[in-house]
């Protein structure tokens, strides 16, 4: 689907659990020397004004990312510090959205490739994530998460990150990591999907489960006071990096 723009959407609740997340893993791979490989399937644009017309419309950030700014429940952790920095950097209330937190988080050395199909979208990465070690794909992430793994570097990590806005989705995403995994068995592969009342979200996790995949992390939450629509967040990764477990449990209590 070409409809979905995270505009709408960033920095919201479901933004704070996945990117707060994403933050402890690259600060737990960026800890070895040895370079390594950044690709994500759905990359948006890169970077968000909440200040903008369609950010607005939403508020949603308001009660997301912004909310818990204002009650410090994030004060100390890196995806904190790295938000604040970029907004520092480039300007009032930017925010980074996956792509730019792993230009930000990473080296010199380290590759990165982000891969976005909506035409506008990816016009605006375009225009806002040039730098030289990063490579920009206008093309289906699935299929370019598949032509280019195992990537070079190997070690590495992909994220597959997609709006969900057809059933279809969950179940494609699951085929990609089982696919995705025997082509490049040590990689870092992160899900991130959106609990719904619907819950269509079961059967992906249940047949990643049962995949007997190993080292297979998965968490889900809640959002308080979420009655209808998006309901809670969940992520899935496989070889998640050493003790990493520990901090992204410690991100689950700030919900």
């Amino acid at each position: 689907m070409l409809s979905y723009q995270h505009i709408y959407h960033a920095g919201n609740l479901a933004d704070v659990h996945k990117h707060a997340s994403l933050c402890t893993l690259l600060q737990h791979l960026t800890r070895k020397e040895k370079p390594l490989s950044y690709l994500e399937t759905h990359a948006g644009r890169g970077i968000y004004d909440l200040s903008s017309e369609e950010a607005l419309k939403t508020k949603e950030a308001e009660q997301g990312f912004l909310k818990m700014v204002k009650n410090q429940k994030i004060s100390g952790h890196i995806y904190f510090e790295l938000e604040q920095r970029i907004e520092k950097e480039i300007g009032d209330n930017i925010y980074a959205g996956s792509a730019f937190i792993a230009e930000a988080l990473l080296r010199p050395t380290d590759s990165i490739h982000l891969m976005e199909l909506h035409p506008r979208e990816y016009q605006a990465l375009y225009q806002f994530m040039r730098y030289p070690n990063t490579h920009l794909h206008h093309r289906d992430g699935y299929e370019g998460g598949l032509a280019l793994c195992p990537p070079h570097p190997r070690r590495g990590i992909l994220v597959i990150d997609p709006s969900f806005e057809v059933k279809t989705e969950y179940d494609k995403a699951a085929n990609f990591i089982l696919k995705l995994h025997k082509k490049w068995p040590e990689g870092v592969l992160f899900l991130w999907y959106p609990v719904l009342k619907e819950a269509y979200h079961q059967s992906m996790v249940e047949k990643l489960l049962k995949a007997g995949l190993p080292k297979l992390y998965q968490s889900e939450i809640r959002f308080p006071k979420a009655k209808t629509g998006l309901l809670g967040s969940g992520i899935i990764i496989i070889n998640p990096p050493y003790q990493s477990e520990i901090e992204l449990n410690d991100i689950k209590k700030w919900f």
